[in-house]
């Protein structure tokens, strides 16, 4: 895949008005996560960040393992998906991402440019850690989960294969971890009527 581009490339800014574009990468790729935060995500496909790759940096309780987040990698391909989101629901999955405007929070907004596999490039966010610290591997549960999640969503077999292939620990504990919080969350994101 080519990276080039010039003034005739199709670029996208935003979508549609009160739409907002995101990059996701990791568990959010999966339709029944993102399902469970967003009342009515609209996936517009497979999109690769070019130079980056992902990694895994602090620890989350929720899967035991690594928090997953873009890193600067010189060649390399992160492939992910772009969503369309109302605001509301960017809203909505910024809480779930711990994802602040003041800058306090584990994840930020990164601003970037994929390439869709339908050639468009887009002018988006993506979520980035705030603070790596050491690296740490994921659990084997979150990254069979992002795993399933690029199958789902089409991202190319030797970027699956490679994903697949990264080392990972055995959780300590049943994982996804439910409860506190994340119970209210489902309750003020389950309405699919509220945001469109």
């Amino acid at each position: 895949m080519t990276f080039e581009q010039d003034d005739n490339d199709a670029f996208a800014f935003t979508g549609r008005p009160n739409r907002q574009y995101l990059f996701v990468y990791g568990t959010n790729m999966h339709p029944d996560q993102v399902a469970e935060r967003c009342a009515n995500p609209v996936c517009l496909g497979p999109a690769v960040l070019p130079n980056h790759d992902i990694g895994f940096f602090g620890r989350t309780e929720t899967w035991d393992g690594g928090m997953a987040t873009a890193v600067s990698a010189p060649g390399e391909q992160l492939w992910g998906v772009v969503y369309e989101l109302s605001y509301g629901d960017a809203q909505r999955l910024d809480v779930w991402q711990d994802a602040r405007l003041d800058g306090a929070g584990i994840y930020f907004h990164y601003p970037a440019r994929v390439l869709g596999q339908n050639g468009a490039w887009y002018s988006l966010l993506l979520y980035k850690k705030e603070s790596m610290g050491a690296p740490a591997m994921p659990s084997r549960p979150m990254l069979d989960f992002i795993v399933a999640a690029a199958r789902l969503r089409g991202l190319p077999e030797a970027y699956i294969d490679g994903l697949s292939h990264r080392p990972a620990r055995d959780a300590d504990y049943e994982v996804p971890m439910r409860g506190g919080y994340l119970k209210e969350l489902r309750v003020v994101t389950s309405c699919r009527d509220c945001d469109v």
